[in-house]
């Protein structure tokens, strides 16, 4: 799976979202910035950095900075500046930057393997890791400097450390449970979910110790311990530093919540005084982000609120069919064993599953499969626990050739998706183009930019019309990209491509831009590149890139 990952780091470009998390992460580790995109938490930026003190990029210097440290042009600065002043090194530091992402990765492959051993033997836990390892969502995303598998490793070590903890509780499991818990907050801000999740836990545990004075005291005792773990854990990753509140973030509260704006600043205020200041305004941003939604696409169809079945949909689109088919079969077997036969080992695994499930159902941010990650490795250990009950099945001949079946079609799909595992869709999606059913990092992320640059380099072309995400990385490959989007086509100089994301295919990602002096519909915004959709490209990158050939004739050139 490594091996995996590294080949397709040396040939993929950085994402979007890349462009943005590895200057602050750097920014982070070395210079104790908290404040540049703060709306993520530290974990993949301190790992990310960690290369980087070796490569020693080029920093900005305060006198470059173009405003106050707090201010929207300083964070552009520095990101845009860091990119600029080290373009010398941008392939180096691409690459290195991602490499502890891998290693994240591979390790929560084999804390997989550790949790599914310990609840289901050795069998079903090498079934676990090798489906794991298979997985197209996760071959793409697990070389990435983003959250998402981060909080995937978060969650999965919370519920493992929970569920020793439950077998034999002790101060020492206590802490490792706080400990687990503040990662998984590191990871991603939407595991803050775990601290409900494990005060449920106490809760129920201070019941069932009801009528026992030295019991509920031990509990009472170990829940403050894992509060307390998990709070050390947070602060260390900010250095113990909370800055004061600023008449900006004042101001963003009054108009972000402008209904509750008091409320806000006053909660902002007080959680400031345990946890990072950064952190808390990341938190409240977030909720700011998902209570506005954000535009996505699904089947077709077009909102910027979401579906409340958009995960299971994407999910059933995404995923190989033999992880597909083994996921239903599992949850059902799983489901029957937990309520008929009373196996309590199941309850570990549905558990979490089912919880961050309902979590994710209520999400307005809809974007990517991705999103559902740390659900994943639950479903991966029911499905190694099937597979090895299914090589105990009678007459064994059927069972073993089912097992190689589905295991065997796994890998197959794998070597199918590569390299291109971001884009990757199943055979449910086969009758219409990928970026009808999905958007956004379901079919782009703009880490094909690298390969277009190249094809038109080679044909001599170091200009090409269109737009695409991740477009302002082309230029670290000589290329430079006209945005069509900025200016009307009549304005840009011709060039013989134009090159289309398949989100901007898609509509989702199309900005509202004035028409003369009136702004366009949503369906008319949506449709910008209805033209292009029925055009044959004479180049697709990754799936995800869409080069158009433009001659003299063509009704774009006519236009």
């Amino acid at each position: 799976m490594s091996l995996n990952m590294l080949a397709v780091v040396s040939r993929k470009s950085i994402t979007i979202d890349e462009i943005v998390m590895i200057p602050s992460a750097y920014y982070h580790l070395v210079a104790g910035n908290f404040q540049l995109v703060h709306d993520h938490p530290p974990l993949s930026k301190i790992l990310a950095a960690v290369p980087l003190l070796f490569l020693q990029p080029e920093e900005l210097r305060a006198r470059d900075r173009p405003g106050p440290p707090d201010s929207p042009e300083s964070e552009w600065a520095h990101q845009e500046r860091f990119w600029h002043d080290n373009r010398a090194s941008f392939e180096a530091i691409s690459f290195w930057a991602r490499v502890p992402l891998i290693a994240l990765t591979v390790g929560l492959g084999a804390l997989l393997f550790r949790f599914a051993r310990e609840l289901f033997g050795g069998r079903a836990a090498l079934f676990a890791v090798a489906l794991y390892s298979l997985e197209p969502t996760l071959l793409a995303h697990g070389r990435v400097v983003q959250t998402d598998v981060p909080a995937a490793f978060g969650y999965l070590l919370t519920a493992f450390a929970l569920y020793r903890y439950a077998l034999a509780p002790g101060w020492r499991r206590a802490l490792g449970v706080g400990a687990a818990g503040g990662l998984a907050i590191l990871a991603k801000f939407s595991m803050l979910l775990v601290g409900p999740a494990v005060g449920v836990f106490f809760l129920w545990k201070l019941w069932r110790a009801r009528g026992d004075k030295v019991g509920r005291k031990r509990v009472w005792w170990h829940a403050a311990l894992t509060a307390a773990a998990a709070l050390l854990v947070i602060n260390a990753a900010y250095y113990f530093h909370g800055r004061a509140l600023t008449e900006r973030d004042a101001r963003w509260v009054a108009e972000s919540f402008p209904s509750s704006a008091a409320a806000v600043w006053a909660a902002i205020r007080a959680l400031s005084v345990v946890l990072p200041t950064d952190m808390v305004l990341g938190v409240f941003w977030q909720l700011w982000h998902n209570g506005g939604g954000h535009p996505a696409s699904l089947l077709g169809m077009q909102s910027a609120t979401g579906w409340w079945y958009y995960f299971p949909v994407a999910f059933a689109l995404k995923v190989p069919l033999p992880h597909l088919l083994l996921a239903l079969a599992s949850l059902a077997w799983g489901t029957y064993m937990l309520a008929v036969r009373g196996d309590k080992r199941f309850l570990v695994v549905l558990a979490p599953f089912a919880v961050y499930t309902a979590f994710v159902l209520l999400s307005r941010i809809n974007i990517g499969v991705r999103y559902y990650l740390p659900a994943f490795p639950f479903l991966f250990i029911a499905s190694g626990a099937l597979l090895e009950r299914l090589l105990r099945v009678r007459p064994r001949a059927a069972g073993l050739a089912l097992v190689v079946a589905l295991v065997g079609w796994a890998a197959v799909e794998a070597a199918r998706a590569f390299p291109d595992h971001m884009s990757y869709f199943n055979q449910l999606a086969s009758s219409r183009p990928h970026w009808w059913y999905l958007s956004d990092s379901n079919v782009e992320w703009g880490d094909d930019v690298r390969e277009l640059s190249l094809y038109l380099r080679a044909r001599g072309e170091t200009r090409v019309r269109g737009t695409f995400l991740a477009e302002y990385v082309a230029r670290y490959y000589g290329v430079e990209v006209l945005d069509i989007l900025r200016r009307p086509a009549a304005e840009l100089p011709p060039t013989r491509y134009t090159a289309v994301g398949a989100s901007f295919l898609n509509g989702s990602t199309v900005p509202a831009v004035p028409v003369g002096e009136r702004w366009p519909s949503d369906e008319e915004r949506t449709n910008t590149f209805d033209a292009y959709r029925r055009r044959t490209p004479e180049a697709v990158f990754g799936g995800s890139i869409y080069l158009f050939r433009e001659d003299e004739h063509s009704p774009e050139r006519e236009r």
